[in-house]
């Protein structure tokens, strides 16, 4: 997680994203160092930055910007708008009082915890937070 000020664009801070995050787990043997696929909203439809993911060995899944609606996507950004909304339910998040970025950064991190404590797990599907 990166917090950034809101004049800052995200683009740059995405790809300071997907280098910095640390090696996945999963199946025995090296972990993946690198995500197989990006999901990602109209903002980020640059070719300069679907480029830079596939210069990473990422897929970037991203509509184009002129498309309407998200048709085949609406599975896969249901989870990020749902997770969005359940980070909105939390007044302190969604108003930012704490001036100081480092407890913002905990707090968005114990909320993230408490999701995924309160997301009833199906054991039959393999699922992370």
């Amino acid at each position: 997680m990166l917090t950034s000020g809101a004049n800052v664009p995200d683009i740059g801070r995405a790809l300071d994203l997907l280098d910095g995050y640390p090696p996945i787990a999963g199946l025995r043997g090296r972990p993946r160092r690198r995500f197989t696929a990006l999901l990602a909203d109209k903002a980020y439809s640059s070719e300069a930055f679907r480029q830079a993911c596939r210069d990473r060995g990422t897929e970037p899944i991203i509509p184009k910007p002129k498309t309407r609606g998200i048709k085949g996507l609406g599975k896969l950004r249901y989870v990020v708008e749902q997770t969005f909304a359940l980070l909105h339910q939390f007044r302190r998040l969604a108003v930012r009082w704490e001036r100081r970025l480092h407890i913002h950064d905990d707090l968005v991190s114990l909320v993230c915890a408490l999701i995924c404590w309160r997301r009833p797990i199906n054991w039959n599907e393999q699922r992370s937070c």
